[in-house]
Formats: C-alpha cells, structure tokens, sequence
C-alpha cells in the first residue's frame, strides 16, 4: 500500500473535487434564502443497522468547507449502529452544513456499507488466521475511501493500483510468454529501474504454482479459481516459500471452506463493487 503521507494527498483531492463537482460558482439554493450570519447544528441519524464508517472523513470535509465548523463525535468509525443512533453533531454556518452535507452523505452511506460488508466477512474468518483483502474493483475516484472504509471494517487492503506493487495475472502471462518469462522480465526491469516493488503471480493450475516457485522471488501466489480440493494441494506444495491468497467468486457461503485450506489471505471484489449504502441523513436540529 501507498504511505499514509500519499493516502493524505488522496483524500484531500477527492473532498476537493467533490466539492468543486458538487458546488460549483456556489450553493444558490443557500444562498437564495439563508442569510450568510445565520447559525446552525444539524445531527447524523443513522436509519439502519451496521458498521459506521467515514466519521473521521466528515470532519475532514467540514475542515475543509469552512474551518470554523465545530463536530462532537458520538460514535467512532468501525463501532456498530443502529436505527434511530447519532453518529455525530456538526455547529457553524447554515450555509456551509449545507454545503459540506451531500458529500458528507455520500461518502458516509458507501464506506459504511463496504465496512458492514467487510466486517461480516472478518467474521466468518475468525479462527482460521485468513486475512480478507479488497481489489482495484472499486469506484474510480474515491478509491481511497472505499480502501479506508474496508480498513474501518476490519480488513485489509491489497495494492493500492497499479504502480505500488507488481501484480502478473493471467494476461500479463499470456503476453510475456508464460509464467517463467513474465516473472524474469519483471525482476530485470525492476532491477533495470531501481524499484523495490513486491511481486504477486497468478496461477491457474498446480503446474504453473511449481513453475513460479522455481523462479523464485515472489512474494506471494494468487490461486485463482482453485476448488477446495487444489487449493489444499497448492497451500501445501508452496508452504513457507511465500504467501498464498485465493480469489475467484468467493462467496460468503465457500469464504470459510477456502479459509480452511490454509491460504492466508482472501481477496473479494465484492467488499466494493457489491454494497447497498447504509441508510444516514444529516438533519437539522
């Protein structure tokens, strides 16, 4: 993953160009009929069930639409809600609630649904010591909300895209030649251009996993699309060479019986790309 120095940066670009999206030359619909001295509260209402996520971005996104804006916190990101909860409680300017409260929502309502997602699936995991990870398969602009909302909800994130760690799948195979080719141009062109970057290889046979563990210096074998049976065999002919993680339309029904095989970690598109937004309103109060 990218250094928190950067996911900073990411965050600050995403509230900025929502912002820029969302508001344009201005909030007229504000403007029109709410004098700009005018103060207000407003309370987040949480109207579902699960876990809360993208507290710590609200107020990040009040900060930034006007820094005098004040938040009481009530509840924190990853905690459990319920219907009729108040996450939090955001004082200052009419005007500038009013602006900061679709981006608020938006966010808010996604990453806590990816984090009630996720945190069902850290719990069908618990006990096997298999670890869930996300994908790139994730909204294009706000990946690093969606990334940080799967942290919130227990798991953890895989590269951040494309340029913080070597990923060779089944095209980059197919291009270069075949595993052993793909594998040897990369760790050239990593020495050629002095990047230390960990490198990941997707198999899909046993034969290929032997092939890819005599070329060593991977850090970790993807089995893709493996059933239960391969994918105990797999874990075992790799053993403590490197990490293993399995993918391929796990579901919440085979996540466990693929934990059991002994890979130590899971990766789901779906903690991103398959998700109904919590239910949240900001409401004035």
């Amino acid at each position: 993953m990218i250094s928190q120095e950067q996911f900073n940066k990411e965050i600050e670009l995403i509230i900025s160009n929502a912002i820029r999206e969302d508001v344009g030359d201005g909030d007229h619909s504000s403007l029109a009929c709410i004098p700009a001295s005018a103060e207000g509260k407003a309370k987040l209402l949480v109207k579902d069930e699960g876990v809360i996520a993208g507290v710590e971005f609200a107020k990040q996104v009040f900060a930034y639409v006007d820094k005098d804006m004040k938040v009481e916190t009530l509840i924190e990101d990853g905690s459990k809600v319920k219907y009729g909860d108040i996450a939090f409680y955001v004082e200052g300017a009419s005007q500038s609630i009013l602006k900061a409260e679709r981006l608020v929502l938006n966010a808010m309502q996604r990453m806590s649904a990816i984090a009630t997602k996720t945190k069902k699936y850290v719990d069908l995991l618990e006990g096997t010591g298999t670890k869930i990870l996300d994908t790139r398969k994730t909204t294009p602009g706000i990946r690093a909300l969606e990334k940080w909302a799967v942290k919130i909800g227990g798991g953890e994130n895989h590269r951040f895209a494309l340029y913080d760690m070597i990923m060779l799948k089944d095209n980059h195979i197919d291009f270069a030649g075949g595993v052993s080719k793909a594998i040897e141009k990369t760790k050239q062109y990593l020495k050629d251009t002095n990047r230390d970057l960990k490198i990941i290889v997707e198999a899909r046979d046993l034969g290929e996993i032997e092939e890819i563990l005599s070329c060593g210096g991977v850090y970790r074998i993807l089995i893709d699309n493996f059933n239960y049976d391969d994918t105990r065999k797999a874990v075992k002919l790799i053993g403590d060479k490197c990490l293993t993680e399995s993918s391929g339309g796990i579901t919440e029904k085979t996540i466990r019986n693929y934990a059991e095989c002994g890979v130590d970690y899971i990766s789901s598109g779906a903690l991103t790309h398959s998700v109904y937004n919590m239910d949240l309103s900001l409401k004035a109060v």
